[in-house]
């Protein structure tokens, strides 16, 4: 098989990894050498069914000992042709699409061949040649296998911008019960060293450079060792293949956010690629789950929300018809209305329709000025969202609509809108596409059928048969918390202990 067969089959088996980030590291060009990352990230382009190609993203092989039930790349799914790149085919293809200004750096993942170390060493051989053979200093993400070897993970963490061990499933039973041969402890103790690993050699290298000390000398100054992961580390769950509810999920990220410091936690919504009576038989991708997760992320990471006040145990899906920041102003009008000629920059960013950037310019605007609808709208806020929860100069925006939650939620609810880009823009991507066919947009989205649902239903049941079958035989497991203090505010979770 030659190296472009090899390609189309390796990189549309990759496209299930989500890896549309900015880079998170910044590293100058040098002489001799080639590539250069900025931290600002890469610049996306997408394909049809909604795949980033600013990155190479290709499997190492799709040769795979692990029968996971929800994965195209199953041991026991013949209907796959098997392939591998040797470690020189992947450098010399990552190189020569670089050269001809197609990507702007490789994200790197395999199934296991054999054994995840052998896996591994043939993943950092390939990146060795890169970044040695090659001098290419462009971004690099990995995946880390599970059950990889600490020396392994050190070197492919030298060689790497950014890890990644991927969750798969929000708890330990749907774990067990669609990827038995993975495990919670496989799937964290990489993800632990790779976050004491990042944190260690910070250490160390802000040490180095308190105690440097510059001599006039001829001598050759000695080769820093490349740094460790420097733009950390992220995980990927498979959202709509099992029961798990939105709360169990956010809850679960949380704790990852606080005790491992990723740096993103993605959500991949459930697309049936292999027939199995455990999992969902619809093509309906839950992509406005997805979406909504997203936004309730973005509150938790960006906006200062703990998990209590986006979602809750007695509401444990997200609204699906307004958004997160919405639903929870909704839920708390006598915080409001807001003046925004006043008010602190805590309180500004709670608004719907005004964003942290929005909030900033805000702060500082009204020193110069007291601040209207004209000079809202040019500072860039979503005034239209905005206007029932905020006064100016003691005027309210919303007058003429009664400020009460079944009002504004009739005004702020809308379908999901997922723009000219990304998946969304497709509106379902059913089954596997190659990276050059088109998709027919349908005129809405499948997910929210009743024949859908009952197919959600039907398979979620079956699950929870398959799991009471097993419950007796099963050896109890202690929950495992994460390492670390949690956050102030936060639930106290522990990875996959809380979606039991």
């Amino acid at each position: 098989m030659d190296v472009i067969e090899k390609l189309e089959i390796l990189a549309d088996a990759a496209k299930y990894d989500v890896a549309c980030t900015s880079s998170g590291v910044d590293r100058a060009g040098k002489k001799g050498q080639l590539g250069a990352t900025s931290a600002a990230g890469c610049c996306h382009s997408f394909t049809p069914d909604g795949r980033c190609v600013t990155l190479l993203k290709v499997l190492f092989t799709n040769a795979c000992t692990y029968d996971c039930a929800y994965c195209v790349n199953r041991k026991s799914n013949a209907a796959v042709k098997r392939t591998a790149f040797t470690p020189q085919e992947l450098a010399d293809l990552t190189i020569g699409f670089y050269r001809r200004n197609y990507i702007e750096g490789l994200f790197l993942s395999s199934g296991v061949a054999g054994s995840p170390d052998r896996t591994t060493e043939l993943m950092v051989e390939a990146l060795r040649i890169l970044r040695e053979d090659y001098g290419f200093r462009g971004y690099i993400h990995a995946k880390a296998i599970p059950g990889t070897s600490v020396e392994l993970l050190d070197a492919l963490g030298r060689l790497s911008d950014r890890l990644s061990v991927n969750l798969e499933l929000p708890s330990q039973q749907s774990l067990g019960l669609l990827a038995p041969a993975k495990s919670r402890t496989s799937i964290l103790a990489p993800m632990r060293h790779i976050h004491d690993s990042i944190a260690d050699d910070k250490e160390s290298r802000a040490r180095k450079r308190r105690s440097l000390t510059v001599y006039q000398s001829t001598a050759k100054p000695v080769r820093r060792a490349r740094a460790f992961a420097p733009a950390g580390q992220s995980t990927q769950m498979i959202i709509g293949a099992t029961p798990e509810s939105d709360f169990q999920i956010l809850n679960l990220s949380a704790s990852l956010y606080t005790n491992l410091n990723l740096k993103r936690v993605f959500f991949s919504a459930y697309m049936p690629v292999v027939a199995n009576p455990l999992l969902p038989a619809t093509d309906a991708v839950q992509l406005n789950r997805e979406h909504r997760l997203y936004q309730a992320d973005w509150l938790m990471r960006f906006y200062g929300f703990n998990v209590s006040e986006i979602i809750d145990e007695e509401n444990p899906f997200l609204a699906p018809d307004v958004d997160p920041k919405a639903n929870w102003a909704l839920n708390h009008l006598d915080f409001f209305p807001v003046e925004v000629n006043t008010a602190p920059l805590e309180a500004l960013v709670r608004v719907p329709g005004i964003g942290v950037r929005g909030a900033k310019l805000i702060m500082r605007a009204r020193r110069q000025s007291t601040l209207g609808e004209a000079e809202l709208r040019k500072l860039g806020v979503a005034y239209k969202r905005a206007r029932y929860f905020i006064t100016m100069n003691g005027a309210y925006g919303g007058s003429g609509v009664d400020f009460s939650r079944d009002a504004l939620h009739a005004r702020l609810s809308a379908p999901i809108d997922g723009g000219r880009h990304g998946r969304r823009a497709a509106k379902v991507a059913p089954g596997q596409m190659t990276l050059f066919e088109s998709v027919d947009q349908p005129s809405v989205l499948p997910e929210t059928s009743a024949a859908n649902r009952a197919a959600l239903d039907a398979a979620f049941e079956a699950q929870r048969r398959a799991l009471a079958a097993t419950a007796p035989a099963a050896a109890p497991h202690a929950p495992h918390p994460l390492p670390r203090a949690r956050a102030k505010g936060a639930a106290p979770v522990s990875a996959f202990a809380l979606a039991g």
